[in-house]
């Protein structure tokens, strides 16, 4: 696939985004050049486009796989194996959030709602160690208040249509306008 400057600028910055979001440079950029392809494109394609190592390569499409923003098509009369990514920006919006729900908010919910219950069993101490106890309670259950509310809002945000899902955030648009 030619690149044009425009189009090189796009993919390098996505994969500058990509190591900021905790996500690999060369995975990023693999998925923006899926982006921007007209046509699914087949692994050797994207390593020589992208100048990097079939190996490289390999890894980020098992990597955007794993995570549902890649899927294995294949190409009438080529036996090679092509790749696509979503279509549609909300759902993929709607697959990060799923995927990062899954990894960052539900392990961290779980370890906060075991530091909670670990916390609420300690009991004794000075009044000073009672004190600091009392405090980090405080400060776990606002934690785990927020986590759960915004594991809450990305369940919601997942079960909308993506069609849905833009209209929610041009909603939240106004919202926000209309609050100041």
């Amino acid at each position: 696939m030619k690149l044009t400057p425009t189009t090189q600028k796009f993919i390098l910055h996505w994969g500058e985004m990509g190591g900021r979001w905790g996500v690999n440079r060369a995975v990023a950029q693999v998925h923006a050049l899926l982006m921007l392809s007209p046509a699914p494109l087949p692994a050797d394609e994207i390593a020589e486009t992208l100048a990097v190592a079939r190996s490289n390569v390999s890894t980020s499409l098992k990597e955007l796989q794993g995570w549902g923003l890649a899927r294995r098509v294949h190409v009438f009369g080529d036996r090679r194996e092509h790749f696509e990514t979503l279509q549609d920006v909300w759902e993929m919006f709607q697959v990060i959030l799923r995927e990062r729900k899954k990894r960052e908010l539900d392990p961290t919910l779980s370890t906060l709602r075991t530091c909670a219950a670990e916390l609420a069993a300690e009991k004794g101490g000075d009044k000073a160690e009672q004190a600091a106890t009392d405090h980090a309670a405080r400060r776990i259950a606002g934690l785990i208040e927020f986590i759960e509310l915004s594991a809450s809002w990305a369940e919601r945000g997942q079960a909308l249509a993506p069609k849905n899902a833009r209209r929610l955030f041009q909603l939240g648009d106004k919202i926000f306008r209309l609050v100041g």
